[in-house]
C-alpha cells in the first residue's frame, strides 16, 4: 500500500557509519570505520559480580518502572564527579537520545544551530530531523576557532554543538587558552553551549583539561557517556543542564521512552560505586595508546607523498587528508573490495564538505591487522593520485 509518512520522515535519512557497518561484519574486512570502543576494555567479570549483587538485594526494584530523571544513587555519583547539583543530571538511554532531547526541547524549523567543521555525523542527523539552519564554525587542526563568533554569526543561534576533548571525527583537543576565549565569547553573545564528552577521560597521558561546564555552569548543557568507558551496550549516557532546561529534557524524555532502563542503570552504578574507574580508565588509555600508535606508525611506512594525518592525544580517531581533488566516497568502493573500511569525510560536514577527508578508527583491530590494512589503503591511495594526475594536468 502507499502509506501516507510525515514530512519529517520523508526526510530522514541513513548514517554513512552504518551502512558501512553492514559490510564490515564480513569477518575478512578490516574495519577502521566504526567508532566502536575495544571489547577487551569491557569490565566483564565486575558486571557478572554486580548482577549478581543486584538480584541477591533487590531485583523487584531493578525490574520496575523507575523515575524519569534517573536512578538517584548513579545520579548522585555523576554529579560527584562533575562537581554540580544532583537536581541538573538527566540519565538518557545513550548520549545519541541526549541529542534527540536537546533537539526536539531547543530546534524549530528554521532555527540557526552553529557546529563546528567538521562536527559529529550522529549529532548531525539527529538535529536534522527538526529542521535546523546549520551554520559551519569556522576551524583549524586544534579546534572550532572562538574568534569566529561574531554577532552576525551566531544571530538568533539556539546553540552552538561542539566536542572539546579528542573530536569525532577529527580526534583534535580544544586547547585551554581556546576553552577560556570560547567560555567568554559566549557569555558576551548569550550563546548556549552543548559540550559533547564522551572521550574526554581517554587522554593517552591522563592529563584533563576543564570542561566547559565547569566554566560556566549556568550556560552548558553537557553531555557524558557510560558507552567509551565501560560498555555500549547498556545505552547509559547523561545530560546535565540549567534547572530550566532540564525540566524540560525531562518533560521530552517522559514522551519518548519514560526512562532509561532500571537494570542496566543499577548495573553501572554497581560497576562504578566503589571506584573501579580510577583503575580501570587507565588500562583503556594503555590500550588506546599503544593501538595508536601503532597505527602511526604504519601510516608513516605506507602512506603516499601527498597525504596527511593528525596524531592525536587521545580518543579513538585519526583523521587523514588525500590530496586535493581525490574523493574518499568514491575511493572507498575500491577499498572494502580489497576488504579494508573507513568513513569518508563528508557526511560530517553540515556545509561546503571537504570530500578529501576520511576517519580511521584504530582500537579494535590489532597491531598485526593495522599494518595489513594500511598497507592495502597506502596502494590504492597511490593508485588513485596517480590516476588523478594526468587528469589534473589536462584540466
Amino acid at each position: 500500500m502507499n502509506w501516507a509518512i510525515s514530512r519529517r520522515a520523508q526526510q530522514l535519512t541513513s548514517s554513512a557509519i552504518r551502512e558501512i557497518l553492514k559490510v564490515t561484519e564480513r569477518p575478512e574486512v578490516i574495519s577502521f570505520a566504526g567508532g566502536l570502543p575495544s571489547p577487551a576494555t569491557f569490565p566483564v567479570a565486575a558486571m557478572e559480580q554486580a548482577v549478581a549483587r543486584i538480584f541477591a538485594d533487590n531485583p523487584q526494584a531493578a525490574l520496575q518502572y523507575a523515575a524519569t530523571e534517573g536512578y538517584m544513587p548513579l545520579r548522585e555519583f555523576i554529579a560527584k564527579r562533575h562537581a554540580v547539583d544532583v537536581e541538573r543530571v538527566l540519565i538518557t538511554t545513550g548520549s545519541q537520545q541526549a541529542l534527540d532531547l536537546i533537539a526536539k526541547v531547543m530546534i524549530d524549523p528554521g532555527s540557526p544551530v552553529l557546529v563546528e567543521t567538521p562536527s559529529y555525523l550522529g549529532a548531525l542527523q539527529a538535529f536534522s530531523l527538526f529542521e535546523p539552519e546549520f551554520v559551519s564554525v569556522p576551524g583549524d587542526d586544534k579546534s572550532l576557532l572562538p574568534e569566529s563568533l561574531t554577532p552576525e554569526l551566531t544571530a538568533g543561534a539556539r546553540f552552538l554543538y561542539a566536542l572539546p576533548n579528542f573530536q569525532n571525527p577529527t580526534g583534535r583537543r580544544m586547547p585551554l587558552e581556546r576553552r577560556q576565549a570560547l567560555v567568554a565569547r559566549a557569555r558576551e553573545l548569550g550563546l548556549l553551549l552543548v559540550e559533547d564528552d564522551p572521550y574526554g577521560e581517554l587522554s593517552y597521558s591522563g592529563d584533563q583539561l576543564p570542561s566547559l561546564l565547569s566554566m560556566n555552569p549556568d550556560g552548558v548543557i553537557y553531555m557524558g557517556s557510560f558507552s567509551k568507558i565501560l560498555a555500549p551496550g547498556l545505552r547509559l549516557g547523561f545530560v546535565i543542564a540549567p534547572p530550566e532546561l532540564h525540566f524540560k529534557l525531562c518533560q521530552a524524555k517522559q514522551a519518548s521512552d519514560l526512562h532509561t532502563p532500571s537494570f542496566t542503570q543499577r548495573l553501572a552504578y554497581e560497576v562504578v560505586r566503589d571506584g573501579l574507574l580510577d583503575s580501570h580508565i587507565p588500562t583503556i588509555r594503555t590500550l588506546y595508546a599503544a593501538q595508536c600508535q601503532a597505527m602511526l606508525d604504519s601510516l608513516a611506512r605506507h602512506m603516499p607523498e601527498g597525504v596527511t594525518w593528525n596524531a592525536p592525544e587521545g580518543g579513538m580517531f585519526i583523521w587523514m587528508e588525500l590530496p586535493e581533488g581525490l574523493d574518499s566516497m568514491e575511493i572507498l568502493q575500491e577499498a572494502v573490495n580489497r576488504n579494508v573500511a573507513y568513513v569518508p569525510g563528508a557526511p560530517f560536514y553540515a556545509s561546503n564538505p571537504r570530500r578529501n577527508a576520511l576517519r580511521l578508527a584504530f582500537v579494535t583491530v590489532a597491531p598485526e591487522r593495522i599494518e595489513q590494512g594500511v598497507a592495502i589503503l597506502g596502494t590504492l591511495f597511490r593508485e588513485a593520485i596517480a590516476k588523478h594526475a594526468p587528469q589534473a594536468k589536462a584540466a
